[in-house]
């Protein structure tokens, strides 16, 4: 199903919120006092019941909207718009709906063209979270400023842990307020220093954008000196990896997403040679792109076994956790979901949409013939 001007301007558009399936999963791309002001606004809400939601589905019904069970959503009405960020139920069943979500389908990843012909044999469509875009390309909504800075924590009590134990982390749990999560960690860091004289040196590839800059930002919070966080963009990559430099560092965090082929940053043969490095945080977490720049690991990590640990002696940690805001949901949620109320609102109506509209016409186009 295709989203029109005509439909937006002459019908009630309706939103139905679908409860996340992905395990630890938390966030939501809408909250309920956005909800409540859609539905002031003309527009209807559906509302699946979640207990793992960062909102409670008692906020979401004080807001007016109408709450249904999890799992409901291929039964809503065909012109019903499915909300949600994360997984869908991995099964060969037509999507009949057009769902606002994240695809993670559009650069050849693995199983892309089963996920694109289910929306091509239900006749539904994708508006991907990750390319709703401007004119200039810039994302209108993105968790990037979030998936830096919960990464960043993560790497940091890796390292942590390595200094104290040797082993790798448990299962770490998602923090409602992000000071308590610096303080845990500056407290660490500091205990370090203390007894052994040791401070971390990280390198964040990335440093100027979203991601990289929330990176940043908790090294900083969390007491890093300024002098041990090595800033790199475009400036310092255009000479072509692989970089060395990356090897003089105990946490490489690397923020940069790639749709064409270029020199990896980082490869295994490196790796066997005299290095500081111990930790990689892939906060882009594309494992089966084919234009992956960091190929030193196959798949991912989770909350539950946040570290991947690829080399025993010495030590190479990877970091790779495709839903790292998830460590603050609420936080993250009201971060994001401020960005695309705005659009919700035009839903249809936009450039935005159209280009989502257009995007997903052409990619699903092979699977068409």
């Amino acid at each position: 199903m295709t989203i029109t001007s005509d439909q937006t301007a002459n019908t009630q558009t309706h939103f139905w919120l679908r409860a996340e399936i992905k395990e630890l999963e938390k966030r939501t791309p809408l909250l309920p006092s956005q909800a409540q002001h859609l539905l002031r606004s003309g527009f209807k809400i559906t509302v699946e019941r979640s207990p793992e939601r960062c909102c409670p589905d008692s906020a979401y019904e004080a807001a007016g909207c109408t709450m249904v069970s999890a799992g409901t959503w291929p039964d809503a009405p065909l012109d019903a718009i499915i909300l949600g960020l994360k997984d869908l139920p991995a099964n060969d069943e037509p999507l009949r709906h057009t769902h606002v979500t994240f695809g993670h389908c559009y650069k050849n990843q693995a199983g892309w063209d089963d996920f694109l012909r289910r929306f091509v044999e239900g006749n539904g469509s994708l508006l991907d979270l990750e390319f709703l875009v401007e004119a200039n390309g810039r994302r209108v909504a993105a968790f990037g400023r979030s998936a830096g800075f919960c990464g960043m924590a993560i790497g940091l009590k890796q390292w942590c842990q390595n200094q104290l134990t040797g082993t790798v982390l448990g299962s770490v749990s998602d923090y409602s307020q992000s000071e308590t999560l610096i303080g845990e960690i500056r407290a660490d860091l500091a205990k370090i220093q203390q007894s052994t004289g040791k401070s971390p040196r990280i390198m964040v590839l990335g440093a100027l954008g979203r991601c990289g800059t929330g990176a940043v930002q908790f090294a900083e919070r969390a007491g890093i000196p300024s002098a041990n966080i090595v800033r790199w963009d475009l400036e310092e990559t255009k000479k072509g990896g692989p970089f060395d430099e990356i090897l003089d560092v105990d946490i490489f965090v690397n923020c940069i997403l790639l749709t064409t082929a270029i020199p990896p940053f980082l490869t295994r043969e490196q790796l066997d040679r005299p290095r500081r490095l111990s930790i990689m945080v892939d906060v882009s977490c594309d494992p089966t792109n084919p234009y992956n720049p960091v190929p030193v690991y196959t798949g991912g990590s989770s909350f539950k076994k946040p570290t991947l640990r690829i080399i025993e002696d010495p030590v190479f940690d990877v970091i790779s956790i495709d839903h790292l805001p998830s460590l603050l949901p609420l936080e993250s949620s009201e971060e994001f979901s401020a960005l695309l109320l705005p659009h919700l609102e035009q839903i249809g109506r936009t450039p935005v949409w159209d280009r989502a509209q257009q995007l997903f016409v052409q990619k699903s186009q092979p699977l068409r013939q």
